[in-house]
């Protein structure tokens, strides 16, 4: 917290903040015996009426009185990171679109929507890495025209807690009623440790076959999901057999230096034995030698399980991302 000379804390910020990342101390409003406080480190989306809009890494968006204020400061836009290769949120977004391509494509402005027959929200979703080139709401009836002449809902793919990210935006959406249905982390780790496992077992193919699909989570999969499945630079299938369906599968993509995993599925019955880490370091492997050193993978934030399995081979949370569905629409389309 800002100090003073005098020992006493400080508001340093202020409407003129909007869009810098801040660190602020409230009173609490649970209230209770004596002062008890919180702290709050986000962007200040918006500071209007005597309230001021603070999103968190996580997306969260924390309102606060501005009477509550005890002090407050702006700090570095980015935070120091914990572990892990160093990457801009526009580097990684990049990488990650690359890594799951849709069936069709078409920008708007420097947006990119996206479209595979509802496969995934992240394939039928708007990337708006930049200015889409038209007034917010101009772009907003844009995409919603293009979507809904595919029969789809609009989605758009929006991300916070790190520079470059889009807190502004997704205050903007949540103004106008775009709801917030899923968040993700995006993690990043060393590849080489990932490597440095046990990888007896696991069979490679440049082929999601039969037997891979058979574990995978998404059953009755098409010929669009298939496509999507098999996009990407350079892209592994790795499987453990089993009796009745693989033990084991995952996914990777490698693309230049990074090497991007998804799809890592065990066996309920057969879980916590190392399959996963198995499978991902086969994968690893095959990276490397292909000239990958980082590596990224997605995970929801109540995955408690596989957290703890990426937090232990090295990888730590880059940013969130979070998908935003206009309003009023009926439909579904699955992370």
């Amino acid at each position: 917290m800002e100090i003073s000379a005098g020992g006493r804390l400080v508001v340093r910020v202020s409407a003129a903040d909007v869009g810098k990342r801040v660190s602020v101390r409230r009173l609490d409003e649970t209230g209770g015996p004596g002062q008890k406080f919180t702290d709050t480190v986000g962007v200040l989306t918006s500071w209007d009426d005597g309230v001021l809009m603070i999103t968190r890494r996580d997306g969260e968006r924390v309102r606060i009185p501005e009477s509550a204020l005890v002090a407050g400061k702006v700090v570095p836009a980015e935070p120091a990171r914990r572990r892990g290769p160093a990457a801009s949120y526009e580097e990684l977004a990049r990488i990650a679109a690359r890594g799951w391509r849709p069936v069709e494509s078409e920008r708007l402005g420097e947006w990119e929507l996206r479209a595979a027959s509802g496969f995934t929200r992240r394939a039928n979703s708007v990337l708006p890495l930049g200015d889409p080139g038209l007034p917010l709401d101009e772009a907003l009836t844009a995409v919603r025209r293009w979507y809904g002449d595919r029969g789809l809902p609009a989605y758009i793919q929006t991300a916070t807690g790190a520079a470059g990210t889009q807190e502004a935006l997704c205050a903007e959406l949540e103004a106008r009623g775009w709801t917030r249905e899923v968040t993700v982390e995006l993690w990043t780790g060393a590849l080489a440790p990932v490597a440095d496992r046990e990888t007896s077992g696991v069979v490679l193919s440049r082929e999601a076959d039969a037997d891979w699909l058979a574990r995978y989570q998404r059953k009755g999969v098409s010929e669009v999901a298939l496509r999507v499945l098999r996009s990407g630079p350079s892209v592994w299938f790795a499987t453990v057999p089993g009796e009745d369906a693989p033990a084991a599968i995952g996914r990777c993509v490698v693309d230049g230096r990074w090497a991007g995993f998804a799809a890592v599925e065990v066996d309920p019955s057969l879980r916590r034995r190392g399959l996963a880490s198995t499978v991902m370091a086969a994968l690893a492997r095959r990276a490397l030698d292909e000239g990958a050193s980082a590596a990224w993978l997605q995970v929801e934030s109540d995955n408690a399980g596989a957290r703890a399995l990426y937090d232990g081979m090295g990888f730590a949370a880059h940013h969130a991302y979070h998908h935003y569905r206009e309003p009023d629409v009926s439909g579904e389309a699955r992370l």
